[in-house]
């Protein structure tokens, strides 16, 4: 609470006046803090800084194009593996995966990086013919700055080594969070993705979301679009012959959101985390970050979050049918691109819809 004690002298008022324009141009520009508002954030489970891509929300400046996308038969979830390692777990090395389907495990090519700390139970299941998952993963280092990207991962026995690539340099918890092992897009694995407990609480997601679309159907590639925008690094190897989207703005590194006037009544949004979601992609969107290579529609999160979405909502995450699937879908097709979101006016630029996270406290 605010309390003011008028005085009379003018020059008094004249310094009052300049406190109260300078309270109004915060608020303005920052937003209005509420009692919810943490006073700082754990770095692993809400990275990067506060003007990174990942935390940076819609701006009133955003120029908002159609992206045209349909719903689609499934409503999936990419899931990403995130670890804080710590010094005096055995050391393991990492090798090249044997294959994308089945036999992950197999590879005997020695990836150039330095042996990782893994405790001996950390287990990533290998993929099998008719799944063949991303399974981009984080590590942070027991320095607590440095995060090692790895995709796919792929562990198959305890204690046995880790298998994946490592094409991005390591980023840094404390920066951008552009790279990491989304190699679809070059993004990141941890920035953006939906963690345990965020579907599940009462507060809402306060970082922009990944997604996942087809690429033959959605995105766009040519020799002066080559399939990626800021802040993707690369498109798909393929994607000259895998992408046949038809718009120049619907590539890797896309950022979609749902525009203002949009609400919650006007997509009919049935279920808890649906509309929780629908507030995420208002006020901060999500990035294109990999091709689903059929017709699903995917959100980027952490491993363990489809277990505790069943056991708190009593239905499944992925799916077909169902109102959590409507929603889904409704959500999808309510996105939009923000045509002018860059390095210079994340967002889009402009007024922040909300307020800019606080500074990490770790």
């Amino acid at each position: 609470m605010l309390i003011i004690q008028f005085l009379p002298s003018r020059k008094r008022l004249s310094s009052l006046f300049i406190f109260l324009a300078s309270i109004v141009l915060a608020l303005f520009f920052h937003g209005v803090a509420t009692p919810t508002d943490p006073p700082t954030r754990d770095k692993f489970l809400w990275p990067f800084s506060s003007t990174s891509p990942w935390n940076m929300p819609i701006g009133s400046n955003a120029n908002f194009i159609p992206a045209n996308i349909d719903k689609a038969v499934f409503a999936g979830a990419d899931q990403e593996y995130l670890f804080k390692l710590k010094d005096g777990d055995p050391l393991r090395q990492l090798y090249e995966p044997g294959a994308w389907a089945e036999g992950r495990c197999t590879g005997t090519k020695l990836v150039g990086i330095s042996p990782l700390p893994i405790p001996d139970d950390l287990i990533v299941p290998d993929a099998t013919q008719n799944y063949t998952p991303n399974s981009a993963s984080a590590f942070l280092l027991p320095d607590g700055k440095t995060l090692v990207q790895i995709g796919p991962l792929a562990r198959c026995q305890p204690g046995g080594p880790l298998y994946g690539f490592h094409y991005y340099h390591d980023e840094d918890i404390y920066g951008q969070g552009l790279g990491g092992s989304h190699f679809g897009s070059g993004l990141s694995a941890i920035g953006g993705s939906i963690r345990k407990g965020e579907l599940t609480s009462d507060q809402p997601i306060r970082h922009a979301l990944k997604v996942v679309i087809w690429g033959e159907k959605y995105l766009y590639y040519s020799k002066d679009i080559p399939g990626h925008r800021w802040p993707a690094a690369l498109a798909d190897n393929n994607a000259p012959n895998q992408y046949h989207g038809k718009n120049p703005a619907l590539v890797q590194g896309s950022l979609l959101a749902i525009p203002p006037n949009v609400t919650e009544d006007n997509l009919n949004l049935q279920t808890a985390p649906g509309k929780k979601l629908f507030h995420a992609l208002q006020d901060y969107g999500a990035y294109v970050v990999d091709d689903a290579g059929w017709d699903g529609h995917y959100f980027g999160v952490e491993h363990g979050v489809l277990e505790e979405f069943r056991n708190t909502f009593g239905y499944d995450f992925e799916g077909t049918s169902g109102n959590f699937y409507d929603d889904f879908m409704r959500l999808f097709e309510a996105l939009y691109i923000v045509d002018n979101n860059g390095p210079d006016s994340v967002g889009g630029g402009g007024t922040p819809r909300v307020d800019l996270a606080p500074p990490i406290g770790n």
